[in-house]
């Protein structure tokens, strides 16, 4: 099992999660005698193998006794594992004016090795300038300035993934129409698009742009993220996020079908040589 760099709580629930599920499976027992050696019910197993609650050291350790697992050496990888999936990530501080729903996503994001977003209206976050993303976040009627700051903050501090020896491949198609609308006015608009030109010849990114006159697309449904993980326990997971809320999907048939439409973008949309011409035109006309 491989954990990867810059993980998270959810990526390691997620992994210890799977972990004792393979452990449940090889001893052939049941969800429901599991959860019922742990005071617990077959539901909190469940739970607890799909990563979507936090692990209690002695339920841990009961788990691995009923499982047969008595070498010290291998339980004490899964107790520390337990201990660091209950550890907070490092937007805690930032809890107070993050989405709850959002939080996940940045664990997920700093875990994956390749991420693949098609992008309606916006510029994806990982590539925003400050002062974009300071606009997009100031669009939303309501939010209170220090909360605007926070959310800036957190972006930019999401940024540092790319930074890293070994940052994500990002491959990113964005529709003509974000990079045209003029989020913050024409030079904050202006210098966006400057900045995503300056990162074009970075080796981590793919950039393509999905002109207007391509019509109709495979991307109907609106944006969405796709990502894929270097450890083979954890699968490739869909990210959509709605004005008051976010999916994550993670069933073999949703994930396909969105590879699919994110495969069939990347056909019909510019070529990275071409994307970088367009957004050259682009930036004289604002």
């Amino acid at each position: 099992m491989t954990v990867p760099a810059g993980s998270g709580p959810t990526v390691r629930r997620i992994l210890l999660g799977s972990q004792l599920r393979r452990l449940r499976e090889r001893k052939g027992i049941s969800r429901e005698d599991a959860g019922y050696h742990i005071r617990a019910s077959e539901s909190k197993i469940s739970r607890l193998e799909l990563g979507r609650v936090g692990f209690k050291k002695r339920d841990v350790e009961d788990l691995l006794t009923l499982y047969d697992v008595t070498d010290e050496t291998e339980r004490a990888q899964v107790l520390t594992l337990a201990r660091e999936a209950n550890r907070q990530g490092w937007w805690q501080p930032y809890a107070d004016v993050l989405p709850h729903w959002f939080q996940p996503y940045i664990d997920l994001e700093e875990s994956a090795s390749l991420i693949r977003a098609y992008e309606l209206q916006f510029v994806p976050g990982l590539l925003q300038t400050e002062d974009y993303a300071r606009a997009v976040m100031s669009s939303r009627p309501g939010v209170p300035p220090d909360v605007v700051d926070g959310r800036v903050d957190v972006r930019m501090q999401r940024q540092k993934v790319l930074a890293r020896p070994d940052p994500p491949r990002l491959w990113v198609v964005v529709d003509e129409a974000a990079v045209r609308r003029q989020i913050g006015g024409p030079k904050v608009a202006r210098a966006q698009i400057r900045h995503l030109l300056d990162l074009t010849d970075q080796p981590w990114l793919t950039l393509q742009v999905t002109p207007f006159t391509v019509g109709g697309h495979a991307a109907d449904g609106g944006a969405f993220t796709i990502l894929r993980f270097p450890d083979p326990d954890l699968t490739d997971i869909v990210y959509l996020e709605r004005l008051t809320g976010a999916a994550y999907l993670d069933k073999r048939e949703d994930v396909d079908q969105y590879t699919i439409a994110m495969t069939q973008l990347s056909i019909d949309s510019s070529t990275p040589a071409k994307t970088i011409e367009m957004l050259h035109k682009i930036a004289a006309t604002l």
